[in-house]
């Protein structure tokens, strides 16, 4: 077969048909499966033919398509879908982890990636160095010999900040370290982790890949050697694989996910060019505009902006909440890659449980909103932001 196109493989790849030819993806809601003898249950768990589903903790038809249909879009081999993305990610590293083992991981990550590198690892035994992921010379410093995992966030939550996948790649196979990126703000549709040199790529498919709100998931992508012979295990008999209802709805996302995000990314930019130095606001974010520090950085890799920005507003918490109060269009909540934009207020939410010596060493301060741009017009979404900057 010839290779295919992107937009293609979002629609067809990885499909399975049942006898009836069905034309949207079935939906196999089952837990088990049934065997025509008891030496095809023994060869089935053997796994000595082709798909050995046994338990849907372990597999499932719904569930292999969008593996398969992830795995293509990602560029990767193969992929582990997950009940959700914290599920992703701790299945990521735990499965390959144990005590006496050492990572790196940049600071600026998510709140609940923080709590399973700082209070779950290291409670099992696991050493965490964290270093500023920007700068490549603290990450040449900090990876050892001894080194098992380099882990970061390649757009960071909620500052933007960019991490040098080939560089630090570079640096961590010098010393045998697997790289493990958490690439939700890059989303699938710009990444090009693998061939930059991550061996594992996570999602938090709740974001772009659903695209609309409606469920939970999560995916681990890279070598199939990698994900069915260590991932795998770990996570069939921790119980975090995603539900065959799940993988539909994402299955069905995916049909429109490189739609959505470059029109995403499109008001993101809209809404980055018309905030930029107005006069309510410390600074405006978007790696997308010339003036940001890694504007460089973010062409080369992704080749866009993204779908995310922040803005920064004088006045700190209570100009931050009369700004989002007096938004018209865009929600107030804490989810993101949504087609509805949304506004996050990340000191008092998804990062409140860091201290506040934490959140300024990350630069979010109580000025600092997140915005998720959705698919509204982005000349509605500039006029609602613009009028909150008035109110704030």
């Amino acid at each position: 077969m010839t290779q295919r196109g992107k937009r293609t493989n979002l629609v067809h790849g990885g499909t399975r048909r049942s006898q009836w030819n069905e034309v949207s993806e079935a939906i196999f809601l089952t837990q088990g499966f049934v065997y025509d003898t008891a030496e095809q249950a023994e060869a089935r768990f053997l796994k000595t033919g082709p798909d050995e589903f046994i338990y849907a903790r372990y597999g499932n038809p719904t569930v292999a398509m969008f593996e398969e249909r992830m795995a293509l879009l990602e560029g990767a081999e193969d992929g582990f879908a997950c009940a959700s993305g914290m599920a992703a990610v701790n299945g990521a590293l735990c499965s390959m982890l144990k005590a006496g083992d050492h990572v790196v991981a940049a600071r600026a990550l998510f709140g609940s990636c923080l709590y399973i590198l700082e209070d779950i690892l290291t409670r099992y035994g696991v050493e965490v160095t964290f270093v500023d992921g920007t700068d490549l010379e603290q990450w040449q410093a900090a990876l050892r010999p001894d080194t098992k995992v380099a882990f970061f966030e390649s757009m960071a939550n909620p500052t933007l900040e960019l991490v040098d996948i080939e560089g630090v790649s570079r640096l961590a196979h010098a010393v045998g370290a697997l790289v493990v990126v958490d690439n939700v703000f890059s989303t699938p549709v710009y990444s090009k982790a693998i061939s930059q040199g991550a061996d594992i790529v996570v999602y938090s498919t709740t974001k772009h890949v659903d695209g609309q709100g409606r469920c939970l998931g999560g995916v681990i992508l890279g070598r199939t050697e990698h994900i069915r012979g260590v991932v795998e295990p770990y996570m069939k008999h921790t119980g975090g694989s995603m539900s065959p209802f799940n993988a539909w709805v994402m299955l069905k996302g995916l049909e429109t996910i490189e739609l959505r995000v470059r029109a995403q990314s499109e008001g993101a930019l809209a809404i980055a060019n018309a905030t930029e130095g107005h006069a309510k606001l410390t600074r405006m974010i978007y790696p997308g505009v010339e003036s940001h520090a890694q504007y460089d950085l973010a062409q080369r890799q992704l080749g866009n902006g993204g779908t995310m920005l922040a803005l920064e507003l004088k006045g700190g918490k209570e100009a931050a909440f009369r700004f989002l109060n007096a938004l018209e269009i865009i929600v107030i909540s804490n989810n993101l890659g949504d087609a509805k934009s949304i506004a996050t207020h990340p000191a008092t939410t998804t990062h409140q449980r860091l201290s506040d010596e934490q959140r300024a060493g990350l630069g979010i301060s109580d000025g600092l909103v997140r915005l998720s741009v959705g698919i509204e017009d982005p000349a509605d979404l500039v006029a609602d932001i613009m009028s909150a900057l008035d109110v704030a």
